[in-house]
């Protein structure tokens, strides 16, 4: 008898036991793990890739990972009801742990069909974004595969979609809309570390933050195949989605030289950021004096206007020493983002970069600053602007490029955000484009070289001497002696008097200034925990 009174053997005496089947258990468990055979890994790695479990095991904190649905996938069995081979679902994922913080991380088999998705498969992929909103969990995905297979989910060419089952619905629900409503809620890195097509590569630009590998991973809508029977057009998959391609597409905010390094960079950007919307982001030890007077700052900005200077060596000067993690670098070049700390605690940063188009503002430059506000926005993280905006980009161009709309549309990012923003005009600040370097409410600090106006004095007076100009028998001469004397007649203290800024600062003071900011600013996070909605916007 066991402890409640029941007989451990059956009625007819039979001992009970489940063996036989705890063995199919451990049976499948075992070939899941085997994953698509020897051959089929052995040919990952001799192409310089890890297979998804490889991954998985490198990325998370170690003995973390806990599987979610390790038995999904296909037996096959003899006559007798013996399972004679077990292939898992082509989709592996779990509950884990990265720098002791809790996640949810899957991503595709490849050596299973080329990543394309069984149907086991589909629905734990779209299960890991259900979990993610379930569990209000950060999710990383590791993709490698295509969206789809001409052969059917089963894998049978010719075979199509399988027909519908008693009981289950003829049109399946776009699943898209998981993918939406993790976006929401947590957040969503994902890597591409092979070649990346159809709906995953849908999926890696959903998220908040996506990197590529340099040379061993391709993103495309189509691959080569599909591409020159539809358009004639004969291109590799490196020529299609490439790295090169794709720094400058912004369909990824990075690249790794190796996919250690992309693991890396997903760890990294996800230690800036709180776990979920409903949480604040996570305030670190500081070893990095906040009142420390970086003498460097005094000169930095060139007294002759024509001349530029090192945008990230100014940001790396003000924040915590090593803590910038740029994102998108050769995307929108004119304007840099990345996360950052202040005296421990994350900030989003955004600057211009005068190397590129004097820092104006390009449809490709707005783009990246509306995405990046709206992360900052979303995760609560403060904003702090460094603004040298001559504004919007000008020329044949920019105007079929609509910079003007894309422009607009990060005005009203900046307009719609509720985070705390603090602005430092480091030299121009000029024209509409200008209004999106500074949030509603925000704090406003200026340099000894800023300047501002409706038009840079360049083209203002281009503009209001245009006669005189056209006239004048050396008209460049003209133009240069305008265009000194009233760039010398910059002063930077009136704006101070009139209280058109909250402080004019030492270029030395700024870390010092923007610490005391975020310190009491951070109280006003609290009551920015919850979810992001937004209207309409041009």
């Amino acid at each position: 008898m066991n402890a409640i009174g029941y007989p451990l053997a059956s009625l007819a005496g039979a001992p009970v036991s489940w063996k036989p089947e705890v063995e199919g258990i451990e049976a499948r468990r075992r070939q899941a793990l085997e994953m698509g055979g020897a051959d089929a890994v052995a040919k990952q790695h001799e192409k310089g890739r890890l297979t998804v479990r490889e991954r998985i095991e490198r990325f998370v904190d170690p003995g973390s990972f806990y599987e979610q649905g390790p038995l999904a996938g296909h037996g096959e069995r003899d006559e007798a009801g013996r399972l004679v081979r077990f292939t898992a679902a082509n989709y592996v994922l779990g509950l884990a742990r990265v720098d002791g913080r809790p996640c949810v991380v899957g991503g595709e088999d490849f050596t299973q069909r080329g990543g394309s998705p069984t149907p086991a498969g589909l629905r734990k992929s779209v299960y890991s974004e259900t979990l993610a909103v379930q569990r209000r969990l950060p999710l990383v995905r590791f993709l490698e595969g295509g969206g789809g297979s001409v052969t059917g989910s089963g894998g049978k060419k010719g075979g199509g979609a399988p027909a519908p089952r008693l009981g289950e619905p003829v049109f399946t629900p776009p699943r898209f809309r998981s993918i939406m409503q993790a976006m929401g809620v947590a957040p969503v890195a994902s890597a591409a570390l092979g070649a990346v097509a159809g709906f995953p590569a849908a999926r890696l630009v959903a998220s908040h933050f996506s990197v590529m590998t340099q040379d061993t991973s391709q993103v495309l809508i189509g691959g080569p195949a599909l591409v020159e029977r539809a358009l004639g057009e004969k291109r590799t998959k490196d020529e299609l989605g490439g790295a090169k391609v794709h720094l400058r597409s912004g369909v990824v905010d990075n690249v790794a030289t190796d996919e250690a390094g992309a693991l890396a960079q997903i760890r990294r950007f996800l230690s800036y950021l709180p776990t979920n919307v409903w949480e604040l982001p996570p305030v670190v030890a500081c070893d990095d004096d906040p009142e420390r007077r970086e003498e460097g700052l005094l000169s930095i900005i060139p007294r002759d206007r024509r001349k530029v200077y090192d945008a990230r060596r100014l940001v790396a000067a003000v924040v915590d020493a090593g803590s910038f993690f740029e994102m998108g670098a050769r995307f929108g070049r004119a304007q840099v983002v990345g996360l950052a700390r202040l005296a421990g605690r994350p900030v989003g940063v955004w600057a211009n970069d005068p190397r590129f188009y004097a820092g104006a503002m390009t449809a490709n430059g707005a783009q990246k600053v509306r995405r990046f506000v709206d992360l900052c926005d979303t995760f609560h993280l403060p904003v702090v602007a460094f603004v040298d905006e001559p504004g919007f980009m000008i020329g044949s161009e920019s105007e079929r490029a609509g910079t003007i709309r894309h422009g607009a549309a990060a005005l009203f990012a900046v307009q719609q955000a509720s985070v705390p923003f603090a602005s430092v005009i480091v030299r121009k600040a000029y024209g509409v484009a200008a209004a999106a370097h500074f949030g509603p409410e925000g704090t406003v600090f200026a340099w000894p070289s800023a300047e501002s106006g409706a038009l840079p004095i360049e083209g203002g007076v281009a503009v209001a001497f245009r006669r005189e100009l056209e006239a004048a028998e050396d008209p460049v001469a003209l133009r240069s002696e305008l265009e000194e004397k009233l760039g010398g007649a910059r002063d930077p203290f009136p704006r101070a008097e009139g209280f058109s800024v909250h402080d004019l600062l030492d270029p030395r003071e700024t870390r010092p200034a923007l610490c005391r900011w975020l310190e009491w600013s951070a109280p006003l996070l609290e009551g920015l925990r919850g979810p992001r909605a937004y209207g309409i916007r041009p």
